[in-house]
């Protein structure tokens, strides 16, 4: 290779003719730069550096030691790397061993009684629907925002909406949501995106309706079940269940709340708006991509 470049051949020409890489070919052409071919060192050089800078034994052997002694006898229980390294500077040793070294002198020991972690592959998302978790219904979760207060007084509640499969958002912030104002969102949102299979809520009054009231529905509920759509209540207390909203929700606060200053409802509406408008345009190729119900068109009485 080298002879075929100080002949005149290009580095590519001669990478593609004894089939190796363009970074092989200029390697060993620096390699044999100024040198007859005869004397040049054609052996591959190990990757090892030439100094390794060990921990004496005599300081493993102290890491041990300390290491024992604090797991029998430390007040906080408290017997890795940063606990030695501070009992070491307490002694007043000069040779003090950074906290990675220590971790790797406990683990070259047999030190560690800790297991590696090991993780299992999450469920897939819906996995309490079959259908949903087979990616052949969509599910769309619904959730209020509560406790947010504009400069002057004024008190702003927002829902918000995500699709799980699809990631199709909407935001509503309001001075307050009411069942009336939350069925007036989701028909909005559902005429734009189409109906899904599948509408989950949290335990909230708004949306499971009165709960003094036995064998009563409440306005969400009768919209979902006058549009086969099915109603899906997550458990209380189970995040895991409502993930995909309550991460647009801090999203939300994040992206919009917390960024701007409001001095009206009106001016945090129409920021949310825009917020929404390029979250969708962002993931409009994927949004178009993804299986998405046929848009519907409708009029309801509610």
């Amino acid at each position: 290779m080298v002879r075929a470049v100080r002949q005149g051949e290009s580095l590519r020409t001669v990478a593609r003719r004894f089939h190796v890489s363009l970074s092989t070919v200029h390697y060993w052409t620096e390699r044999a730069e100024g040198k007859r071919l005869s004397r040049v060192d054609w052996q591959d050089r190990s990757q090892r550096p030439h100094r390794i800078q060990r921990t004496k034994r005599s300081i493993e052997n102290l890491v041990i030691r300390i290491r024992t002694e604090l797991k029998d006898r430390s007040i906080l229980g408290e017997y890795g790397a940063e606990a030695i390294q501070r009992d070491l500077v307490a002694r007043g040793k000069r040779e003090i061993p950074a906290i990675r070294t220590i971790g790797r002198i406990l683990e070259r020991r047999g030190a560690l009684d800790g297991r590696h972690r090991r993780r299992h592959p999450p469920p897939p998302a819906g996995w309490y629907l079959p259908e949903v978790a087979k990616r052949s219904r969509e599910l769309d979760s619904f959730d209020v925002i509560e406790g947010l207060v504009i400069e002057g007084g004024i008190n702003v509640e927002v829902l918000n909406a995500i699709s799980l499969h699809g990631g199709l958002i909407g935001s509503w912030p309001n001075r307050t949501i009411f069942a009336r104002t939350t069925v007036q969102a989701m028909i909005e949102h559902w005429k734009v995106f189409g109906l899904p299979a599948y509408a989950q809520f949290d335990n909230d009054t708004r949306f499971q309706g009165a709960h003094q009231f036995r064998d009563t529905l409440g306005r969400v509920i009768r919209l979902c079940l006058s549009l086969g759509v099915t109603a899906v209540f997550a458990p209380p207390r189970e995040t895991g269940f409502q993930a995909a909203v309550e991460s647009l929700n801090a999203r939300w606060q994040a992206k919009i709340w917390q960024r701007f200053h409001f001095e009206s409802l009106g001016a945090l509406q129409s920021q949310s708006a825009r917020y929404v408008a390029a979250y969708r345009q962002r993931a409009r190729l994927r949004i178009e991509s993804a299986p998405i119900p046929a848009l519907v068109s409708f009029h309801l009485e509610v």
